[in-house]
């Protein structure tokens, strides 16, 4: 009789025991839930856990894990809508500046009666309608690429053919700036897995940038399944390398003229599309850009 009263007595402290131990962990758990219900979203605050259980712990530990990485997250997403915010404003006042070069000399236009007076504002005007259509192209082709449904279908094309045909296309600026690009290429063809038009476009984006923000004719050199763009730049000093495929990344004041900063971001992205990798270094004054081409045949 003694012995089962001895085990109804340990059975009761046991379930006595194990009452507070729920007791607790429900007011664990809601004290839990109540944190994250008020907790606001920008704060650093982290659970803490008063019932020193491994389950508990664990869980404590997993909650501030998650909180941390949406902590990252929303640092990043705002990080990300401010730099899109400053290079929209960015964007629309390179794009407002020649359409509003335009409109002035259409003011102009208004007024003159001389007939080469009126031919000269009329391609004035023209120059500038197009560097707003460039710069409108630009963002089109980058709000393209970065649409995640875009895909590129790769099939073998002729890079060096390739090359040739866009800096034949590009001739006349580089005649109006009086330049000759320097152009070295191996005697066998290269032939890479990519789609002619994104092909074409990486490297007309990247004459362009050795256009536009070079000091001299570029030097355009292909070794093996790589291209390189090189020329002098009057300003090394304003330039990050490791930055110039970041979207809207202009360096200094003077390379933001007539340009919103997604020539080579686009690039960047056309490169990974079709699995190539561009990059750019710095050696001097000397700007070079490169494109190395996976899987390429020779």
């Amino acid at each position: 009789m003694d012995a089962l009263v001895a085990v109804i007595i340990v059975l009761a402290v046991a379930v006595a025991v194990l009452a507070v131990q729920v007791v607790r962990s429900e007011r664990e758990l809601r004290k839990l839930a109540q944190f994250l219900n008020r907790r606001d979203s920008a704060s650093n605050a982290r659970v803490t856990i008063s019932v020193h259980s491994r389950g508990f712990s664990s869980l404590g530990q997993a909650i501030n894990r998650q909180l941390d990485r949406h902590q990252g997250e929303r640092i990043a997403a705002e990080e990300h809508a401010s730099e899109m915010r400053q290079g929209l404003t960015y964007l629309s006042h390179d794009i407002r500046t020649p359409l509003a070069g335009a409109k002035g000399y259409a003011q102009l236009l208004e007024d003159e009666g001389d007939v080469t007076a009126r031919r000269r504002y009329l391609e004035a005007i023209e120059r500038r309608i197009d560097d707003a259509s460039k710069l409108l192209d630009q963002l089109f082709a980058y709000a393209q690429v970065q649409d995640p449904d875009y895909r590129i279908e790769r099939e073998p094309v002729d890079a060096n053919a390739a090359l040739a045909e866009t800096l034949a296309a590009l001739y006349p600026q580089f005649q109006e700036k009086g330049w000759a690009p320097r152009i070295d290429l191996e005697d066998e063809q290269l032939v890479v897995l990519a789609d002619a038009e994104a092909l074409a476009r990486i490297f007309r984006n990247l004459a362009v940038n050795a256009l536009r923000y070079g000091a001299d004719a570029p030097s355009i050199v292909q070794r093996g399944p790589g291209i390189s763009f090189s020329n002098r730049v009057e300003d090394p000093g304003e330039l990050d390398a490791a930055r110039l495929f970041d979207r809207f990344y202009q360096g200094s004041e003077s390379r933001s003229e007539g340009s919103g900063g997604l020539g080579l971001a686009i690039v960047a992205q056309l490169c990974r599309a079709i699995g190539a990798a561009a990059t750019a270094t710095l050696d001097g004054d000397v700007l070079s850009v490169a494109v190395e081409f996976e899987g390429a045949r020779r």
